[in-house]
């Protein structure tokens, strides 16, 4: 307002044209500040509007004003992914709960609005749900495994997650996460062909006529790897005659590399070795039998050496295992009886020595100075012993032995030791005869 009169007095308010905002003038001056297009709080939250009044007087006056707006923020803006799809890679044979892949979403919007979590949306792989497979962390959306893959089993699956913030209602959108699961050298080649049985016996038939690069058979085999982890090599490990035969190192073909003779042996055996490319390698081993000669009789014959030869040496080998065997527990056996033994034996003595009674020894002549004597009764000791002495045995018996200690009671002490021509003390194998009466 202008306290002024008449054109002095009157007001004239306006702000920048730049703004999205526009001055409406209404009755005795008053002026409304009124949205002249739509507002974005993600494109500018505030505003600082500067409103102009001036008067209509000359030299026209005026003042300003200037006015903070802030916008509040709704939620109009769903999280947008760092990318529009994503690609996962992870090693067969993996442990659970390894950390796969990262998506990572972000929301335009302010404070709870843009609070954004991550939800695994419910598909299948093969009949199975995928949260049997990975796992993604609410908070940071990280993939997680949840069990070992195995490349032979699955190689790649995808993965529905959503991202969701925190506003109301929430808004979201999708991702979709492709995991590729990548080859391990895990598995050894199969031969497919020459087949290996056991109980019956196959053989490859060269006749003595061939020329050098006759193909005599082909080993065959597969991996289930794949790249490199499959590629494989044939190489000749052993064999009865190293200068006959050779084996194509990319296509395991066995051919001869001279001209057969009548000097090579009929009975051939070649050990072929089929390995892989992966690191670390894993390989095969096959045995071919080759018959070298010219008529159907000679090469059964052969066949059955072939056959009385693999038996003998299954025979031979288990004979060497149950001798192995029985030795073996013959002398654990002894061992124990040994231990045995000595331990009866220890807890013998210690039983003998802790139970033998002691039996006073006086020296010939004893005599007691007191007069009341030490034996006053005649006593006869029939001692029985043995070289052994745990095998000694004392008893108390008889009367008249050789060995005999009087006490006269009316005499003043004096005790005598008849001793017998022979001592059986100085006779330690002698038997001992010790008899005890009162």
């Amino acid at each position: 307002m202008d306290l002024d009169f008449g054109e002095n007095g009157k007001v004239k308010c306006f702000i920048n044209d730049d703004l999205p905002f526009t001055l409406k003038s209404s009755t005795n001056n008053f002026y409304s500040l009124v949205t002249g297009s739509d507002l974005d709080r993600e494109r500018a939250s505030e505003y600082n509007i500067t409103v102009t009044c001036s008067d209509e007087g000359v030299p026209s006056l005026s003042s300003r004003v200037t006015l903070t707006l802030l916008i509040s923020d709704v939620n109009d803006n769903a999280p947008i992914f760092e990318r529009n799809s994503y690609e996962a890679y992870i090693v067969e044979n993996n442990a659970p709960g390894l950390s796969v892949f990262t998506v990572k979403a972000r929301d335009a919007d302010w404070n709870q609005n843009a609070r954004v979590s991550y939800i695994l949306e419910n598909s299948y792989v093969n009949g199975v749900p995928v949260s049997s497979y990975v796992s993604v962390s609410s908070d940071s959306g990280v993939i997680h495994a949840v069990r070992s893959f195995d490349y032979e089993q699955i190689k790649d699956f995808q993965v529905l997650v959503k991202a969701q913030d925190g506003g109301s209602p929430p808004l979201s959108s999708n991702i979709t996460v492709k995991v590729m699961i990548q080859d391990q050298n895990d598995n050894a080649p199969q031969v497919l062909y020459p087949v290996q049985t056991g109980g019956s016996l196959v053989a490859e038939i060269v006749p003595r006529s061939a020329d050098v690069g006759y193909l005599v058979t082909k080993v065959v085999a597969v991996d289930v790897d794949s790249g490199q982890n499959a590629w494989l090599s044939y190489k000749l490990q052993k064999s009865t005659d190293r200068a006959l035969f050779e084996v194509g190192l990319q296509n395991g073909e066995i051919r001869t590399i001279r001209q057969v003779t009548d000097k090579d042996a009929v009975k051939q055996r070649l050990s072929v070795i089929v390995e892989d490319n992966g690191q670390p390698s894993r390989s095969a081993t096959v045995i071919v039998n080759v018959a070298v000669a010219d008529s159907f009789p000679e090469v059964l014959s052969e066949l059955t050496d072939f056959t009385q030869d693999k038996e003998y040496n299954d025979n031979l080998t288990f004979y060497l295992v149950l001798a192995l065997a029985v030795v073996s527990f013959l002398f654990i056996t002894s061992l124990v009886v040994i231990i045995s033994v000595k331990i009866y034996r220890w807890r013998q003595s210690r039983f003998y020595h802790s139970s033998l009674p002691v039996i006073p020894y006086y020296p010939p002549r004893y005599s007691d100075t007191l007069g009341t004597g030490t034996l006053q009764h005649v006593y006869n000791y029939d001692v029985c012993r043995t070289t052994d002495s745990r095998k000694s045995d004392c008893k108390f018996g008889t009367i008249g032995s050789q060995n005999v200690m009087i006490m006269d009671p009316s005499s003043t002490g004096t005790m005598q030791r008849i001793q017998s021509e022979k001592s059986i003390l100085d006779e330690p194998d002698s038997p001992l005869e010790v008899s005890v009466q009162n």
